[in-house]
């Protein structure tokens, strides 16, 4: 596992550095969310709200990235992911995204095998309808998702097993709805601002959560 992981990071920095003097094909991007619980497919990480950290650099379809979460009454619920992404555009308005994340809990030191959960993802977008399908390695987790934009609405409806579901079985874990407006504070300046509510048909949970953008 120890070098699993020394490899994706090592495939992380070498991507970047072949990349990195292509400044007038290739951005960098960084920013902070704050959202008032994190809850992630269905599921609710640690108690209070949650800050959410993220730096990314694109180039073209490729993209490569890091993102937290630092819930501040929780120690438990700290996340820090590194994530390779690459997307087609597939024309008439649809898209096909692979994605590998490695999600790594500090709460244990880093090249500690049992931190990290590495996990590729396929995203399908078609007009306003998507489907996304991911698939947990290290815990054999399965989790699909579809979704609907209809207006200044987005809807979901995500089923998965393992860590998604009540009795670890294949169910609904993850159907909701989310729209987002931004909040004028000047002539110049702005900020984004998403809610959601959320419900775990498996867990019987539900959740309304509400963020901003930095």
């Amino acid at each position: 596992m120890k070098k699993t992981i020394a490899l994706f990071v090592f495939g992380l920095l070498a991507i970047l550095t072949l990349n990195v003097n292509a400044q007038e094909e290739s951005s960098w991007s960084t920013g902070a969310d704050i959202y008032s619980s994190y809850v992630w497919r269905g599921i609710k990480f640690g108690n209070g709200p949650a800050f959410q950290p993220s730096l990314k650099y694109s180039k073209g379809g490729f993209s490569i990235g890091a993102w937290g979460s630092y819930c501040f009454s929780d120690t438990e619920a700290t996340e820090a992911d590194t994530y390779i992404s690459y997307g087609l555009d597939l024309g008439k308005n649809s898209s096909l995204t692979f994605t590998v994340t490695d999600y790594y809990f500090p709460a244990s030191a880093y090249f500690d095998g049992d931190s990290h959960y590495f996990e590729p993802m396929v995203n399908l977008g078609l007009g306003n309808f998507s489907l996304a399908g991911a698939y947990m390695t290290n815990a054999e987790d399965v989790y699909l998702e579809a979704g609907l934009a209809v207006g200044a609405v987005n809807l979901f409806a995500g089923a998965g097993d393992g860590q998604y579901t009540k009795d670890t079985k294949f169910n609904l874990c993850n159907v909701g709805l989310k729209t987002s407006k931004e909040i004028k504070i000047t002539d110049s300046f702005s900020i984004p601002v998403t809610g959601a509510v959320i419900l775990n048909p498996s867990t019987e949970q539900f959740h309304i959560v509400v963020g901003f953008s930095l």
